[in-house]
Parts: C-alpha cells; structure tokens; sequence
C-alpha cells in the first residue's frame, strides 16, 4: 500500500507545494494581501494532509475504525446493494480538520472495489450513504465471513482515493486511501460481531476498535 513512512500523504504534495511556491515568490513583494492567503492555504493543506504513524491493536478479532472522526450512528441495516444481507453499520464522519488517510479495519482479501457516481451531499446526513458519490471494498476475512468498508464523498470532498485492488491480501491498519476535504466512511460488519462504537464517540484510525467478533 501506499503513504508508507511520509510525512503527508503523497495526494497532497501539489496542494502543499503550489501555494508554498507562490508564497516564497510573492514574499519579496511585501504584498500582505496576497502572501497571508497562500500561507494559511499552504499550513491548512500541510494539516490536512498529515500522515501519522498509528499504533495498531494487535487483537486479530478486532474491527478497527478505517477513518478518524466522530460515529454518527450505529445500527442493522438491510445492505441490498452489494452485499445482500443483514449487517451492523458503523457511520463516521470526518470534518476537514481530522486526519484523512483511511486504514483497513480487518486482516482479509478483498472481493470487489466498486465505484459509484453520485451526488455530493452533506456527509453527516443519512441519505449521503445512498446518493453521494462513493467507493465500496467488500473483503472477506480469513474465517470466511464477509465486511465492507465505503468511502463517501461529501459537500466539500470531490475526490476519493483507494488503494484496493481485488484479489489482494490487506491487513489491519494498512493504509488503503482517503478522501479529500471532508467527508464520511461506512463500515458494515457481520451480525455475530459485538460492536462497542457509540453515537458521538471519537475514533482513530488503525487504532479504535469498533467491534470484535466473539
């Protein structure tokens, strides 16, 4: 996977570097007016794109959170879109302050990675799930059972990056993508799955656990 041991995720190089680039040109101009933005622009991206080292649990039942922010809900849902059954689904929505590099929740193969056109709705609201613009990774552990993570873009994000590659072997932690500038991440675990995530709560990614199996 990608992003390993950098500093910012290598997505936001140009976004750090551009306006950075300007500043240090237009700095001898003494033109405040236009300095000050670049600044706050290039500090801003250099923010959002970090790329903290995470310490991952090393628990192999664990269903880790794959984003950092706040849980919205909590609950069974229907998923009749990709994986047909009855599932608990763990909401998070990432402001554009919070660290935006998604990880992996569980050790597995993934089966699919299907990209899907949409809107770009507010990704706190509960229709953003079924009509934002979004990347779905089905993966199955090695005990059999099947998880799903989706990546949803949201009012600001317009751009969702993800390292999944079907057919390939991914473990807890890993890096596997983001999203860019705020947005939201569902993740779909098995009925048989104790989930501890709360409404409210704050999460890490690679390093909350959302849920285990018995």
């Amino acid at each position: 996977m990608q992003n390993r041991d950098t500093i910012f995720a290598k997505e936001g190089y140009l976004w750090i570097l551009i306006p950075l680039a300007l500043f240090m040109v237009t700095l001898p101009l003494g033109q405040g007016w236009l300095t000050l933005p670049l600044a706050l622009l290039t500090l801003f991206s250099a923010y959002f794109f970090r790329n903290p080292e995470r310490r991952i649990p090393s628990d192999p039942a664990a269903y880790l959170s794959p984003a950092d922010g706040r849980v919205l809900s909590v609950g069974r849902v229907q998923e009749d879109r990709y994986l047909h059954r009855e599932m608990q689904k763990v909401s998070i929505f990432m402001s554009p302050f919070d660290v935006h590099v998604n990880r992996v929740p569980r050790t597995g193969t993934v089966v699919d990675v299907i990209y899907h056109p949409g809107k770009f709705l507010s990704a706190n609201l509960d229709k953003a799930s079924l009509d934002n613009e979004q990347a779905a990774t089905i993966v199955k552990d090695p005990q059999g059972r099947f998880y799903m993570f989706v990546q949803i873009a949201g009012f600001i994000a317009r751009r969702i990056v993800n390292y999944a590659r079907a057919g390939k072997e991914i473990e807890a932690g890993q890096r596997v993508g983001l999203i860019r500038f705020g947005s939201r991440l569902d993740v779909y675990v098995p009925l048989e799955a104790e989930v501890w995530a709360r409404p409210g709560q704050r999460v890490r990614a690679g390093e909350t656990i959302l849920g285990r199996l018995p």
